[in-house]
């Protein structure tokens, strides 16, 4: 077996080199975790869509200001009952008690 670190003399050299070509694949491309982009995507959206729910519901109905007059007057004409016929007494009915036993 010869020395790697010994420089090589020029007289062992052959005359003919052969050399060997090595063709690999290129590298699949390396794809992201599988949704990261859509989650994010999501989250997003509905952070954003608490936010305008938020600023809606904390400005009192959002875009068009306050009311001037809330009173409102409500008045419903109910139809009148007629009146109901008396009903008879009746009697609760009794029952009887068990004799004591003999």
């Amino acid at each position: 077996m010869t020395d790697p670190n010994r420089p090589v003399d020029p007289q062992d050299r052959p005359e003919v080199v052969h050399h060997t070509t090595v063709n690999t694949a290129p590298a699949p491309e390396r794809r992201g975790g599988g949704g990261g982009g859509v989650l994010a995507f999501i989250v997003g959206g509905l952070v954003v869509a608490a936010l305008v729910i938020g600023f809606i519901v904390y400005s009192n109905g959002g875009f068009g200001g306050q009311a001037e007059d809330t009173n409102v007057d409500v008045d419903v004409n109910l139809p009148e009952v007629p009146k109901m016929p008396e009903l008879p007494t009746i009697e609760p009915p009794t029952v009887p008690r068990p004799a004591p036993a003999n």
